[in-house]
């Protein structure tokens, strides 16, 4: 059955390479079959008929000087003073990409570290706490140190040009939610900091406080923390990532007061013509406001549970399944928390590379308040297995099943908006439809958890891994690149490369395929995931599964130097229209007319 299964996923991934190797040959041709004068640009965009570009946007410093267009530095301090005091929502915002970037690298790296001890049955690279601590360390700084911020930056840069604000309501509280940020990452990732400093301190001949150090070992509860586990592990850093995760949760707080009062008293359009990524935002700092306190009250129960000697979570006295309960109830909203703005993005960006308007408006935001509704009543099916009574696994199964009809409304809704259209295979358009399908593939295996006959073979097994990660590094990703390659134009004035874009799309989707396809089959063969060493006879999954993760590492360094790349050599921006949207339908949106080009 499993070589069976490992043929099968070897058809689909030269399937899927084989389509997305068509995508770009069609958008290669259809680059090259413009009716209209000029060369197409470096990132699959149209070239402008407009005259070349005044010297000075905005007042600021000229185009190719060091600053990024979107933020010209005039009437603001210089060098790093200036990024260390602003309270401007697009330097903010700059800040929140740059912090999430940086997570996001480090996260990454706990994974490739996991596959690396993953490729061989024995535990043979790392010990045992070493690659608990590992995907512990990973989830927590993918979910609330990358996910959160990342939205966050684009949130920050683009809701107030979307809605006519001149920044957002409160400027300060926003920069002081950021910097919450910085030293909440030193406590969440305090185990390894201090790992590092021990082993240095030893080298250094400092060998007592090298020791002292390397007793302050990263945590290994995994992300969720489960009681009783994460109070009776006597390791301060425990204590201390709660803490860091307690910050983190204060600053999200924060900025999702932040981005309320701004849409509710900045707007300057009316509700019906609130554009589709702004209704996101706003749905989803509802969720964080309701969810992020909660999780912030369990936080500080275990914490005094650790260390004044509680017993919210002890079998003696409370119970562990509460801190279940009450994680969760923050933990599937997170999901939402996480996945609605990149919905927003994909709603947002593929009308405009279709040359029509988004089909059914309406039901695509009524479908994102039905999922920030529905989102809290579906917490225990993460729990089908802890013995809870039937009829509430029932009525639980039915909130879950029914939660994936609105998400359903998207899908179909993005799917007509495409057919008939004049479909541009720009770069932001190739991640906006890899997006799409990989959601498919993540929803589609989430329907099957919810059921309950089901979710009690598959429960924690590598089949609920593959589930996830299709989702968070398929729509949550994809979305997040394509969001990054459309509005480069508009922060850097620059264009990106257009084949490096394609080299990273290719990369990332048959990365994706490789990485989390044999998670789902080892999975219904019954491989309990969490597990440093494994069955010899899925040795070759397995390494199917760490051949995906390096293919998803090179499209992340191709996409860094794009980036990189194109800052210092890319096309420069010469008109306030750098996708041509007026030529397609004319579906600009208010931030690029912070663009001087192309005005009288």
């Amino acid at each position: 059955m499993t070589l069976v299964a490992a043929a099968g996923l070897a058809a689909l991934s030269v399937a899927a390479a084989a389509l997305v190797l068509y995508a770009a040959w069609r958008a290669d041709a259809s680059r090259s079959d413009r009716s209209h004068a000029g060369a197409a640009l470096a990132d699959g965009g149209d070239p402008a008929d407009e005259p070349d570009a005044p010297a000075e946007p905005d007042g600021g410093e000229p185009t190719d000087s060091s600053y990024l267009l979107g933020t010209t530095a005039a009437n603001k301090l210089s060098g790093v003073t200036r990024w260390l005091t602003t309270v401007d929502h697009k330097d903010i915002g700059l800040l929140y990409l740059a912090f999430a970037a940086t997570a996001f690298l480090w996260g990454g790296t706990d994974a490739m570290m996991m596959r690396t001890e993953l490729y061989d049955p024995a535990v043979s690279v790392w010990d045992e706490h070493t690659y608990n601590a590992l995907f512990t360390m990973h989830g927590l700084t993918m979910l609330f140190l990358f996910g959160t911020p990342a939205l966050a930056g684009l949130g920050n840069y683009l809701l107030p040009l979307f809605i006519g604000a001149d920044d957002m309501a409160f400027p300060r509280i926003n920069a002081i939610a950021f910097w919450l940020l910085v030293p909440a990452l030193v406590l969440m990732r305090a185990g390894l900091l201090s790992d590092v400093l021990g082993h240095v301190f030893v080298a250094g001949g400092l060998g007592a406080l090298g020791e002292q150090l390397l007793a302050l070992a990263p945590p290994a509860t995994g992300w969720t923390f489960y009681a009783p586990l994460s109070v009776q592990l006597e390791l301060p850093t425990v204590s201390v990532v709660l803490l860091g995760l307690h910050l983190s949760g204060i600053a999200t707080t924060m900025s999702a007061i932040n981005f309320i009062a701004t849409i509710f008293t900045e707007r300057d359009v009316a509700w019906r013509d609130l554009d589709i990524f702004s209704w996101t935002m706003l749905t989803q700092s509802g969720l964080i406001l309701f969810a992020f306190p909660l999780l912030g009250s369990a936080l500080v129960m275990l914490l005094l549970d650790r260390t004044v000697g509680t017993t919210f979570f002890a079998i003696q006295g409370g119970s562990p399944i509460l801190w279940q309960h009450l994680f969760w109830f923050f933990g599937h909203p997170e999901v939402y928390i996480l996945v609605l703005p990149p919905m927003g993005i994909v709603s947002l960006l593929i009308p405009k590379f279709s040359g029509r308007k988004l089909f059914g408006f309406k039901f695509v935001v009524y479908s994102t308040l039905a999922i920030g509704v529905l989102s809290f009543g579906v917490w225990a099916h993460h729990m089908f297995t802890t013995g809870i009574d039937p009829r509430l696994r029932a009525s639980f199964m039915a909130v879950s099943i029914a939660i994936a009809v609105p998400s359903a409304v998207k899908v179909f809704n993005w799917i007509t908006t495409m057919w008939n259209g004049h479909v541009r295979l720009t770069a932001p358009m190739l991640f906006c439809v890899g997006g799409v399908a990989t959601f498919v593939v993540g929803g589609v295996t989430g329907i099957f958890l919810a059921a309950i006959p089901i979710d009690l073979l598959l429960h924690d097994t590598y089949y609920v891994v593959g589930h996830f990660h299709f989702i968070i590094m398929g729509l949550i990703s994809f979305a997040f690149f394509a969001g990054v390659y459309y509005w480069y134009p508009l922060v850097v004035g620059k264009h990106t490369d257009y084949r490096l874009s394609v080299a990273h799309f290719l990369l990332t989707t048959v990365g994706i395929v490789l990485a989390f396809g044999p998670m789902m089959i080892m999975g219904q063969e019954g491989l309990p995931r969490r597990y440093a060493s494994y069955p010899a006879e899925f040795a070759g999954l397995q390494q199917v599964a760490t051949l995906g993760a390096i293919l998803i590492a090179l499209g992340t360094v191709v996409w860094l130097f794009n980036l990189v790349q194109s800052y210092r050599m890319g096309d420069p921006v010469t008109t306030d229209d750098p996708w041509n949207l007026r030529e397609h339908g004319d579906q600009r949106t208010a931030e690029w007319d912070e663009l001087p080009y192309g005005r009288e």
